[in-house]
């Protein structure tokens, strides 16, 4: 599990991160929510140790991220980032390659290919192996991405926005993909979304923040009402019930 223990981060005079104390079991997809500057990135990034804490600890499976030496962690948690830019030209292949450099250092052993190519065939890319990443559509470039984060095989998988620039046919099927990885291959994943609908249909849990606080540690059942909604976005909200999912209408 993710042990988060009085957690604080600051900006010159600006907190982001207030005193959070925050539980994420292992197995299964939890999911940060919260409308613009929350914290919800900025708390996933302290997870991964992309940037440091004020106040505070997070520890994964008891091992401190602050503390932990890089290649160590790098086996037991792997992240994609909001902004992910390429410099170099590279194909499908080579770029979820690099999710198994913690193990190979730039030398791949045939268990490392085996990752790979199971990466790439999970997350149904094998057609377009060999194209490269400027070529490919975004919901194809993000669905790379993952398979090399997926790549890395480590328990914990941290996604900052992977839903950016995905229109509903893609962030859907990126949903599902992320749920069959959850359910399929035992991994414990943690998302930052926007979208509150999708983390309603495919969470296990949803962690809500506003100003830098957690406000709600809970199921989507529980989460998605009208009254506890509203207290997050600041806006009149209504909840249906549409597939077996809660899904709200926000309106003014």
């Amino acid at each position: 599990m993710i042990e988060i223990d009085h957690v604080s981060k600051r900006y010159g005079d600006v907190t982001v991160v207030d005193d959070v104390s925050l539980t994420i079991p292992k197995g299964g997809m939890t999911t940060i929510i919260g409308p613009n500057g929350a914290g919800k990135s900025t708390l996933l990034s302290m997870m991964s140790r992309l940037i440091g804490m004020e106040a505070g600890r997070i520890t994964v499976d008891g091992l401190d991220v602050t503390t932990t030496p890089s290649r160590d962690l790098a086996t037991r948690l792997s992240i994609l980032r909001q902004d992910n830019h390429l410099d170099a030209r590279l194909t499908v292949r080579d770029l979820v390659a690099f999710g198994r450099y913690p193990y190979s250092r730039g030398r791949l052993t045939v268990e490392d290919r085996d990752k790979i190519e199971a990466a790439i065939d999970f997350m149904q890319l094998d057609p377009m192996r060999d194209r490269f990443i400027d070529e490919l559509s975004g919901g194809q470039r993000q669905r790379a991405f993952v398979a090399m984060v997926l790549a890395q095989d480590t328990d914990y998988l941290l996604l900052d926005e992977p839903l950016n620039s995905l229109d509903m046919k893609h962030a859907v099927g990126m949903m599902r993909m992320l749920r069959q990885t959850a359910d399929e291959l035992g991994k414990t994943i943690v998302l930052v979304l926007h979208d509150i609908n999708f983390a309603s249909c495919y969470s296990d849990r949803i962690v809500a923040m506003a100003d830098g606080k957690v406000l709600h540690n809970t199921s989507p059942d529980l989460l998605m009402t009208p009254e506890t909604l509203a207290s997050i976005y600041e806006l009149d909200v209504s909840v249906h019930d549409i597939g077996g999912h809660r899904i709200g209408v926000f309106y003014r």
